[in-house]
């Protein structure tokens, strides 16, 4: 899922010893995908690689145990350009001090594509608020929805695809680069996973792979420069 976690925050420090492709000199990339209907959006987010069920919450830890991130899908919903979303509530420890706090939106269409419909993040320091920076909500100010997993990504490797779009503050772009891949993280081994590479137009180097397993979802992610420098899950909890 779409973060500002320790990932971003070790991609920052990539970026002073690495290039890329992807300056920070404007939006790049491709065209956001065009919105179904409202109507051909269905209750539940149920996409094998990317299954959201309320009351499960996923566990994560960064390799050198620095942070810990919960996942956790609410019953709650969000209606957001006339769809019903799914509230993801995502938060980041470090040191056991919560210092990132985000809510997420998530839909499903009707062909089995999910899209990401926006987020309300603060990060914090000393249980004080000290910044709402990519925060967006679709619709808002120009904000575009995105692709946060294919409904069959088979058929979509190797070509590059908006998670979301606002302007300056949210650009995220993914690429799926692999299929029936196999990894081991503290909480199991899992085998018919995808691949992606995950990149930030606004932050030159800001680049990392991510797993998505088959009936679990984000399993594994790290920067594509570290690859020691995971962040895994650990656990899972809930239905």
């Amino acid at each position: 899922m779409p973060r500002k976690n320790s990932l971003d925050r070790v991609c920052l420090l990539v970026a002073l010893v690495s290039l890329s492709a992807c300056g920070s000199d404007g939006p790049t990339g491709p065209d956001p995908a065009p919105l179904p209907e409202p109507s051909t959006f269905v209750p539940r987010v149920s996409n094998q690689f990317f299954p959201l069920t309320p009351g499960t919450t996923h566990h994560y830890a960064t390799s050198d145990g620095s942070e810990t991130n919960t996942v956790e899908v609410l019953a709650a919903t969000k209606t957001i350009l006339g769809i019903q979303a799914t509230i993801v509530h995502d938060q980041v420890f470090a040191g056991g001090e919560l210092i990132e706090d985000t809510f997420d939106w998530y839909a499903q269409d009707g062909d089995g594509n999910v899209w990401y419909l926006g987020e309300d993040s603060r990060e914090l320091e000393n249980g004080q608020v000290v910044s709402t920076e990519g925060s967006w909500e679709a619709g808002v100010n120009g904000a575009q929805p995105g692709i946060i997993m294919w409904a069959d990504p088979a058929a979509h490797v190797d070509q590059e695809y908006r998670q979301e779009f606002a302007a300056g503050e949210a650009e995220d772009i993914a690429t799926v680069v692999s299929l029936g891949e196999s990894i081991t993280v503290p909480f199991g081994g899992f085998t018919g996973c995808i691949k992606t590479e995950d990149l930030n137009p606004l932050e030159t180097g800001a680049v990392e792979n991510k797993f998505y397993c088959p009936g679990v979802g984000l399993t594994l992610e790290h920067p594509v420069a570290t690859p020691t420098d995971r962040t895994e899950l650990v656990d899972r909890t809930g239905p």
